[in-house]
């Protein structure tokens, strides 16, 4: 089973800091974490997902048993809103765009 860290808004929906969850992929860890904490599904569109300390949103992201997942919601370094900058778009990060 893989470590699961949860931050922020998602330690406060599953009232753990840390859990160790199974799954193949990334998605079916977050999806077994979803089932053990329902109160997470409000809050996973606007997560992050580290993987051993690597950025992703691939859910088919393979996941061995001694790997490490952080799950951050925005307020912790998640997921940011797109927005539009004379027809480029970018993401929001600390008040300034990251293209």
């Amino acid at each position: 089973m893989a470590t699961v860290n949860f931050y922020a808004a998602a330690r406060a929906a599953s009232g753990v800091s840390v859990a160790e969850i199974a799954g193949e992929k990334l998605g079916e860890v977050v999806d077994a974490a979803t089932k053990l904490f329902p109160k997470l599904e409000a809050i996973l569109a606007g997560c992050s997902y580290l993987v051993n300390g690597f950025a992703t949103q691939n859910l088919d992201t393979l996941i061995a048993p001694q790997d490490v997942i952080d799950i951050l919601p925005r307020f912790a370094g998640g997921a940011y809103p797109p927005i539009a900058d004379i027809g480029r778009v970018g993401w929001i990060k600390l008040g300034s765009l990251i293209p």
